[in-house]
């Protein structure tokens, strides 16, 4: 399998530092990085532009989910800092996402992502907040929900992408958090899978986040899960 920047590596740092000083030690040639709602919150927009500046596509990962004005504006907001791609929550139902499509319909605007089901959450959260489908059930109803609103994909687990591949287009995105590499610790996540499992199964782009982050040498770890995609 040849590699093709489908690396996405999340920016789980709370200072503007500790993430610039972290990004000089990786290319962005070889990955994309997402900027969360932790960093977002302390540090702003500029840091944003300070990450774009240093070549890195970024993913905006602040997962809207609000009454469908408010998310089409923060989007046109979003947009104009020039990031790669956005997201929404998918449970935040039809006309959400139809605003939402209609504040990016314009040319070169970011993707925008609905996500499905946190891949922290299992069976029993899901009836903890009274939902009584699968995890898996869940996720295909709201990617199909994303599919016919006109989004360009979903944030899901790589344990319902072989699924989804086949329920969703083509060119739908599919991207999966939760990605651990062979032999990594699990930490919170309950769904997960190795980089070249999930990218087999048809994720898109894969989230990575503290196998490369909190590392001695991230640089060597990336590389790695790219020989390992590879191999």
């Amino acid at each position: 399998m040849k590699y093709n920047k489908q690396i996405i590596v999340a920016l789980d740092f709370s200072t503007e530092k500790a993430c610039l000083d972290f990004l000089q030690n990786i290319d962005p040639s070889l990955c994309r990085v997402k900027v969360g709602k932790e960093l977002f919150t302390r540090c702003g927009p500029v840091l944003v532009t300070q990450i774009k500046a240093l070549g890195y596509d970024v993913f905006l990962d602040l997962k809207f989910h609000d009454i469908p004005n408010t998310v089409a504006e923060a989007l046109k907001a979003a947009a104009d800092l020039g990031v790669w791609m956005v997201n929404v929550h998918a449970s935040g139902g039809k006309a959400m996402l139809n605003a939402s499509r209609e504040a990016l319909n314009f040319d070169k605007a970011p993707l925008l992502i609905a996500v499905t089901v946190l891949t922290s959450m299992g069976a029993k959260d899901l009836v903890q907040i009274a939902v009584n489908n699968s995890p898996q059930q869940q996720v295909q109803l709201l990617a199909d929900l994303a599919v016919n609103s006109g989004l360009d994909g979903v944030v899901c687990s790589a344990q319902e992408t072989e699924i989804l591949r086949s329920q969703c287009p083509n060119d739908f995105k599919l991207i999966t958090p939760g990605i651990r590499p062979s032999g990594d610790n699990a930490d919170d996540q309950k769904r997960v899978v190795t980089p070249r499992s999930a990218l087999d199964q048809g994720s898109n782009y894969l989230v990575i986040g503290r196998p490369i982050t909190q590392v001695s040498m991230p640089a060597d770890k990336l590389n790695s899960i790219i020989q390992e995609i590879e191999a």
